[in-house]
């Protein structure tokens, strides 16, 4: 009698009970359920003449649109597997997954072929396929769908235990590693977000965080499922968010605090709204801005913590009874703790190097490690990186954290030295690696300093070789011929010597404090 923990089954059961309803709200186009049921459909049946087969690899490269989000189902349907694009990347980046993840399709938004056009010859036996527009010689997404057969929609389809989406996700090196997300874990992630959201027939979810940041937060499916209206985002735009939240009565969105903080801004001239349910994740959003979008906005605050690898997310600061009358800054306070498990995801600790667990004082750091339900079934083609994520039968998250007497985890430190500007991941190596390419670089660290609009911004701290002079200015330029443009530093401090400790490992936790006192200046 079991049938497969597939997010297929849950926005199966959304098409099944609410035809009627809205379904889609996208800069002027309208879908009821039964209409995007028939474009589901109509896409799977397209996938399978252009060959996909299940296990292949179909890339997605797109803002978030009615056809993006169509596609986060009709690919699984098929048996094949998502590998979501960054729309923020470089050619280098594009060409790495591609190659990596063997994609064999292409779908591609037109807003964003430009950034793939160049190094394509390079795969002559990628299809590609291009969404909301046409360009010669090239396949078009409406004309593959409308041309018919279609595929049924079935929620059985696929083994849960099968691999739903590739998500690449950057690390510490310079490659981005491709985690492998089964249909299992995206159904929990899903469900989590249904309970925790408190997500209903009667909501209207905003996408703003990107269907691409580990499948929306589980939300492409989650909003379905229960029969909401979902009004996709297509870009970070203050202006734009605050329309549509007023145009389409959004009850629900999610986004990362750097977005919270433009959302202010732009609320200054233009408020929105009032009682709106909003998740938050990405980076432990600061005291200060929930407050603010609690006390300014009369938005609600639900904090997230996760990675891509623990499917979204592993914890959530469940409110404690009575916190709405708790004076305004202690909730929000309170509210900036990454929190507790999570009903179906599993467990999480906070653990000493011997896997113990810290003490549950607030003070005693360790490594957050987690298992269960959402936690990634390893690396795409690499099995050293899998296996060093799994240590000890649990998967280490890198994050460092504490654990208070209630039990909440709070976030204090990022032990693989990750920076987070704007949601998005920046490893120190990677820019490291690209300063030591210049030819007057003798020693080069990278560390994260607080931003006020973006959370957190990279800062390099440089020694040149002896003899040579180059300005801030030219070290810049050289990254930016380099980087993607996020990833490149915002300051540059030339030192004589980076410090370093006895074994000659460099003590970044120096230059941190050194960025956040050059920042206050």
């Amino acid at each position: 009698m079991e049938v497969p923990l597939s997010p297929l089954g849950l926005v199966a059961r959304g098409l099944r009970l609410y035809p009627g309803r809205v379904a889609v709200l996208d800069d002027g186009r309208q879908l009821s359920y039964a209409e995007l049921q028939r474009r589901l459909e109509l896409l799977s049946g397209a996938l399978g003449r252009l060959g996909v087969v299940p296990g292949d690899r179909v890339a997605l490269l797109a803002p978030n649109t009615l056809e993006a989000l169509e596609c986060y189902t009709a690919i699984p349907r098929t048996g094949a597997i998502v590998v979501p694009l960054n729309t923020r990347l470089g050619a280098s980046e594009y060409r790495y997954i591609l190659g990596h993840s063997g994609a064999r399709l292409l779908l591609v938004d037109i807003t964003c072929y430009a950034r793939v056009e160049e190094f394509l010859p390079e795969f002559p036996d990628l299809t590609v396929v291009i969404q909301r527009g046409r360009i010669d010689g090239r396949l078009n997404y409406d004309e593959l769908l409308w041309a018919g057969p279609s595929l049924p929609f079935d929620p059985e389809a696929v083994a849960e235990s099968a691999v739903l989406s590739l998500n690449y996700t950057s690390g510490t090196t310079a490659r981005p590693k491709g985690v492998l997300l089964t249909h299992r874990n995206t159904f929990v992630n899903a469900v989590n977000m249904i309970l925790a959201l408190r997500l209903t027939a009667d909501d209207v979810h905003l996408h703003v965080a990107p269907m691409f940041h580990a499948n929306g937060w589980g939300l492409v499916w989650a909003a379905l499922a229960v029969g909401a209206t979902n009004v996709p985002l297509p870009a970070i735009d203050a202006q734009d968010a605050l329309r549509r939240i007023r145009d389409h009565g959004v009850t629900t969105l999610c986004a990362a605090p750097t977005v919270l903080t433009m959302l202010l801004q732009a609320a200054e001239e233009d408020p929105p709204p009032s009682g709106v349910r909003l998740a938050v994740a990405g980076a432990a959003p600061p005291a200060a801005v929930i407050r603010r979008v609690e006390d300014e906005l009369g938005w609600t605050v639900h904090h997230f913590y996760g990675l891509t690898e623990t499917t979204s997310f592993i914890t959530y600061n469940e409110p404690p009874q009575g916190i709405e009358q708790w004076p305004l800054l202690a909730r929000a306070g309170f509210k900036a703790r990454q929190g507790v498990d999570l009903p179906l995801s599993g467990h999480a600790r906070v653990v000493r190097k011997d896997m113990s667990d810290v003490s549950p004082d607030g003070q005693e750091m360790g490594e957050v490690v987690a298992r269960g339900n959402v936690i990634m079934s390893g690396y795409y083609r690499d099995p050293e990186a899998t296996r060093q994520a799994f240590a000890g039968g649990w998967f280490h998250t890198g994050d460092l954290a504490v654990r208070h007497p209630d039990g909440y985890i709070e976030i204090r430190d990022r032990a693989k030295d990750m920076i987070i500007s704007g949601g998005e991941n920046i490893p120190s190596l990677e820019v490291e690696g690209a300063l030591y390419r210049h030819p007057a670089v003798a020693q080069a660290a990278v560390v994260a300093a607080p931003h006020p609009h973006w959370g957190e911004t990279p800062v390099a701290f440089v020694a040149l070789r002896p003899g040579k002079v180059v300005g801030e200015e030219e070290l810049v330029q050289h990254c930016r011929d380099l980087l993607t443009h996020f990833k490149v530093p915002s300051r540059i401090v030339f030192v004589d010597e980076l410090p370093r400790t006895a074994s000659g490992k460099i003590q970044k936790f120096l230059l941190r404090e050194m960025a956040r006192s050059d920042n206050k200046t």
